[in-house]
């Protein structure tokens, strides 16, 4: 196709989710659909700006004709899909990933910079979480602070790999990248150097900013400080896709 050419035209299919008949663009994702019309839909991954890797399955969806949950992040709308985004089965699904989440790493909210401004705490009122049914690992991870600006702590980190997302398709910078399996990973930078040796690193912040948790914060802030501005990130998205 030349280069000035209009883009092909995209179908609008119509669909049913939560009992809503709603038509979108057939290159539209379950999530992006429920997020236009409003409807609730937990994610700690997804993103708007950023690629989808369909890491930390809240958002799986019941869809008719399926045998087994879908990623609403991951799925695409077709005509006559119909869907159901709340039901028992999902609230008990849901459920049992956040407390999941809370028992593999330290996340003592009343202590955290994040505390009243974090996604995981949101999700975890949200599902009626209000206790873990799991044994804590109670495994140490380290705190980087070696960074003049930012601090990563990996006991609050919940591998949503937005940081590497966000350096490397938005920054350019590529300077966080994923190490270790199951329980063992961890966000590191520059081949597992401290941050503040990065030889890569823009100081940028976006990392910072879009990190659900406290995981990723700025140096210097205290209990319930640190507020993130995410709303940079959809224009950035688009104008680096329009170059």
């Amino acid at each position: 196709m030349p280069i000035n050419a209009p883009p092909p035209s995209v179908r609008v299919v119509t669909l049913r989710i939560d009992g809503l008949d709603l038509s979108a663009r057939e290159d539209e994702t379950i999530i992006e659909v429920c997020r236009e019309n409003k409807i609730p839909i937990p994610s700690l991954c997804w993103m708007d700006g950023l690629s989808v890797v369909g890491a930390c399955r809240l958002c799986m969806v019941e869809v008719t004709g399926q045998n087994r949950l879908l990623a609403a992040c991951a799925t695409r709308v077709a005509e006559g899909m119909e869907v159901t985004t709340d039901s028992e089965k999902l609230r008990r699904y849901r459920r049992t990933l956040v407390e999941l989440l809370f028992a593999e790493r330290n996340h003592v909210c009343s202590v955290c910079v994040s505390n009243g401004h974090c996604e995981l705490q949101w999700l975890a009122e949200a599902c009626g979480v209000d206790h873990v049914r799991m044994p804590y690992r109670n495994a140490g991870y380290g705190v980087d602070s070696s960074h003049e600006m930012f601090r990563v702590d990996h006991n609050r980190c919940v591998l949503c790999t937005r940081c590497v997302r966000v350096c490397d398709e938005i920054e350019g910078a590529h300077t966080w990248d994923l190490m270790g399996r199951g329980s063992d990973c961890q966000v590191i930078t520059d081949l597992a150097r401290p941050w503040g040796e990065s030889d890569t690193c823009t100081s940028c912040g976006k990392c910072v900013q879009v990190c659900p948790t406290g995981a990723l914060v700025k140096q210097g802030t205290s209990v319930g400080e640190m507020v993130k501005d995410q709303h940079f990130l959809p224009i950035l998205a688009r104008r680096r896709s329009t170059r």
